[in-house]
């Protein structure tokens, strides 16, 4: 005899018991930094056990890359709201190019990784980033596109080439803040983002 389809309850008591795992992972890793932190430090925190730990997400470097996935998703969600708070096309971009830069200027897990371990989060925005890259992108064409849509405005040729571009620009800026241009304010970086990166995404 099969076994009983898993129902809405069990689905949402498993979804409850990820999210302690991972609540519990980032409480760890912004306290002693990711070289430091245990399984057996993360069930203790999400008060399960460390088997529990294992089958839901998986080794440490799985509880890594499950954490930086959810940031990523919930600053993706917090940028698709930001065409309804403008009018222009321009204004749009540029929030949407300052929220990322700042959102990753103030994020407290990256922060604490970057002072205990800087060589242990060079991987997920270099050689391991690529699927972060690549739905970073596809979610900001979907945002843009559906922006131009409302607006009744035309789609620049190459679109989501462009994005891209830019995506890759505001990359650099996150990888090496140092430089000739001060974007250090928020008012800088709209500045910026409406002078070059606006006009390539829209042409």
């Amino acid at each position: 005899m099969s076994a009983p389809a898993p129902t809405s309850k069990d689905r949402s008591a498993a979804d409850s018991i990820e999210v302690r795992i991972l609540d519990a992972a980032r409480v760890q890793f912004e306290r002693l930094g990711v070289k430091k932190t245990t399984i057996g430090d993360v069930a203790r925190q999400a008060e399960v056990d460390r088997g529990t730990v294992y089958r839901r997400i998986g080794s440490r470097d799985d509880l890594v890359r499950a954490v930086s996935a959810r940031e990523v998703r919930e600053l993706l969600t917090e940028l698709e709201g930001i065409p309804a708070r403008h009018e222009s096309m321009e204004a749009i971009v540029a929030d949407i190019f300052g929220t990322v830069i700042t959102r990753w200027r103030e994020h407290a897990l990256i922060n604490r990784v970057l002072a205990l371990e800087p060589g242990r989060l060079l991987p997920y925005v270099t050689t391991e980033g690529g699927p972060f890259f690549t739905m970073a992108v596809g979610t900001t064409a979907a945002i843009l596109t559906e922006a131009l849509r409302q607006r009744q405005l035309p789609e620049t040729p190459d679109f989501t080439t462009r994005i891209e571009i830019a995506a890759r620009i505001v990359h650099s800026l996150i990888l090496q803040p140092v430089g000739a241009i001060a974007l250090e304010s928020e008012e800088q970086l709209a500045a910026f983002a409406r002078a070059y990166i606006a006009p390539l995404i829209l042409g």
